[in-house]
């Protein structure tokens, strides 16, 4: 080999392992901070050293406060998203927080048992539930105990069977026609059909009791407020067919928003409500700009079963070595009591999936640099990725008050 090739080969192979370098993950990882070191600390002292979903109130309440000033402020009333808080108490907190009595419901189930509980409030239901299910309703609850209940309408089909059930009951029909404002996961699209279900409406005797659009893709489009201007489009098109129906429309629901976006609608909008859930207990889904000001206020805590000091790789226990020197994030493991989820690592900070182990909902396995100490018994915490379904697994929700667990707050049932 000539010389000038030598130096030239080995100048390449030092920028490529110079290359490979910079590529190596950077070590990470802290121990809790003081915030989860006390959570923790209040949970031992609860006897709560299994998987339980903790919410903090002091957090809660301030959640609960900054989003009723921008709706205040709006002069926007508020609908409470039931589904994603689904404890009775929790949704005690922060209805009575929002001065509001509006609930928005997604399926028969929870509207059973919201119903005895709060027979005055004024319920919108969030999505179309099968004819089978608005007639179970009505039999369950009785014919004077869903007065107060919109029924979503997505299609003249359902709009028809809807009618059907409700004349063969004895009970009106409150309406709210679901249009799409530009998710395009159903309802009314075609102005001309809108205006059919109307006229099929009234000729029925079905009452139109209001409009629901949902409009969570706006902040995700490349120009979030040329989606937002297309979403108050569709209302102003949909409320001008409503209006040349002879309907009232100072009576009528005119709904939109979810969290994602009611802080626009709070900045102009044709809707006359607007609804939020998520946003109040913040899960990490909902990490956007317009949410800045709010706090995580919901958290798995879970303890350690077993830490290992060195974690090696079945079958291939030589390579981990290896493993460990390019990413030290993997050098040590802890398994936790139950996983896999709709959440992530929260406290100590560094903590990861195993990407060789896999997720698992027994024993899942985390792992994390030298500088993260735990043993068994410790408690990592982690963040739900939403609320929702992963609320109702857990049992009674664990309410930490800023020092202690103050308060157990039972869940609705389980429901879909």
């Amino acid at each position: 080999m000539k010389r000038r090739t030598f130096f030239i080969g080995g100048g390449a192979l030092i920028a490529a392992g110079a290359g490979a370098m910079l590529l190596r993950p950077a070590e990470e990882g802290a121990m809790h901070s003081d915030y989860f070191r006390n959570l923790a600390g209040a949970l031992g002292r609860a006897g709560l050293n299994r998987p339980t979903l903790v919410i903090d109130r002091q957090r809660l309440v301030a959640n609960i406060a900054a989003i009723r000033q921008s709706v205040d402020k709006a002069g926007l009333p508020l609908r409470v998203v039931a589904k994603s808080l689904p404890s009775p108490k929790l949704l005690d907190a922060v209805l009575a927080g929002m001065g509001s009595d509006r609930l928005m419901v997604f399926s028969a189930e929870m509207l059973l048992q919201l119903l005895p509980a709060r027979p005055q409030a004024d319920y919108l239901m969030g999505k179309p539930l099968p004819t089978s299910e608005y007639a179970r309703v009505i039999d369950t609850a009785g014919k004077d105990a869903v007065g107060n209940v919109q029924w979503l309408i997505d299609t003249p089909l359902r709009l028809s069977e809807y009618v059907a059930v409700a004349k063969a009951r004895g009970v009106p029909l409150n309406a709210s026609l679901e249009i799409d404002v530009g998710l395009h996961r159903g309802g009314f699209a075609d102005p001309g059909e809108l205006a059919a279900a109307v006229k099929s409406a009234i000729a029925a005797n079905a009452k139109i009791s209001g409009l629901m659009g949902y409009d969570p893709h706006v902040p995700k489009m490349p120009s979030p407020d040329k989606a937002y201007a297309a979403t108050q489009d569709a209302y102003k098109n949909a409320i001008g067919i409503l209006k040349a129906a002879d309907l009232d429309i100072s009576a009528i629901t005119v709904n939109g928003a979810g969290s994602p976006t009611f802080r626009r609608h709070c900045k102009g909008t044709v809707a006359n409500e607007v609804s939020v859930g998520s946003a109040f207990v913040k899960p990490g889904d909902f990490d956007y700009e317009d949410l800045a000001d709010l706090a995580p206020s919901a958290f798995i805590a879970t303890p350690v079963l077993k830490a290992s000091g060195d974690q090696q790789l079945p079958g291939l226990e030589p390579l981990s070595s290896a493993l460990h020197w390019w990413d030290r994030n993997t050098e040590r493991g802890f398994y936790i009591h139950g996983g896999h989820w709709l959440a992530k690592p929260a406290s100590p900070e560094g903590l990861q999936y195993s990407k060789l182990f896999g997720r698992s909902s027994n024993q899942e396995l985390l792992t994390g640099s030298r500088k993260i100490d735990l043993k068994p018994g410790d408690i990592i915490f982690l963040r739900p990725d939403q609320s929702e379904a992963l609320f109702l697994q857990f049992g009674d929700i664990a309410v930490f008050d800023g020092e202690e667990i103050a308060e157990s707050w039972p869940t609705l049932p389980v429901s879909a």
